[in-house]
């Protein structure tokens, strides 16, 4: 029998994942692989149970029932190579950008020198190069976005996960955003980038759609539309989630 390599297996893998909260299911029997090289999608409402997918891909969270592991570990064990962007970027707005970006790194060991080497880096790809040494507190949304990004890099991480990265941000900012995010793919890494744009979910290869704590859809992208015989991401997500009105249904039909 042939042994699988790490390059070949998932990057996470979750098992028929389970999360309760008293009497609340937030997620409920999630079983999904989440593989490197790849840019996921997570759509959903609100209420679905994307953040508590992404807490529990954090390690923030462990599954009331059901295992998420990394191909070698389980989650909790290794954060280190897991970088997160919440939707509230939660930065300290009297200091700098780059003393943001610092706290975060020492946090993980990294030398100042290397992680103002990659800080300046990033903010040249996000076009934030000059702001690293400027008070977060007169910074607009997209700066501090871009800044929590940053964050999120700085310290190399395997995984990925973002919570609406680019809301409120401009058309080339966004752009500069999914330029990143698809060099990070290229290098090896599996991002999953939670979002209710779909249009920027689009950019992605891969979506994974969640509903009433359920995934009710994993697959490419292209090939999930043509299953289901679809022409955009917004009609899958009304067809699975059977909240077409008759008319969008009635518009589909006749090709509208």
């Amino acid at each position: 029998m042939t042994s699988t390599s790490p390059e070949q297996s998932p990057l996470v893998a979750l098992r028929d994942v389970n999360k309760t909260f008293g009497d609340i299911v937030a997620v409920e029997g999630i079983t999904a692989n989440i593989e490197r090289c790849t840019s996921t999608a997570l759509i959903g409402g609100n209420g679905a149970g994307k953040t508590t997918l992404l807490r529990l891909l954090a390690g923030v969270y462990r599954p009331t029932t059901g295992t998420a592991q990394f191909a070698d570990g389980d989650l909790t064990q290794h954060r280190r190579r897991i970088g997160v962007m919440t939707e509230s970027t939660g930065l300290h707005l009297r200091l700098t950008a780059w003393e943001n970006i610092r706290f975060h790194a020492r946090l993980f060991g990294i030398q100042d020198e290397r992680s103002r080497q990659r800080s300046e880096a990033l903010a040249v790809q996000l076009g934030l190069g000059g702001a690293l040494d400027r008070r977060t507190e007169g910074f607009s949304r997209g700066m501090r976005q871009k800044t929590a990004l940053i964050r999120a890099l700085v310290h190399e991480p395997e995984l990925l996960l973002l919570d609406e990265p680019t809301a409120g941000l401009d058309i080339t900012s966004a752009r500069a955003v999914r330029a990143l995010i698809e060099a990070l793919v290229d290098e090896g890494r599996g991002v999953v980038w939670s979002t209710h744009d779909l249009r920027a979910a689009r950019v992605c290869e891969r979506v994974m759609v969640v509903h009433n704590a359920r995934l009710v859809a994993d697959g490419r992208v292209n090939d999930l539309l043509e299953e289901h015989n679809t022409q955009s991401l917004e009609a899958l997500y009304l067809e699975l989630t059977s909240e077409a009105t008759p008319e969008f249904q009635a518009g589909m039909e006749v090709g509208l």
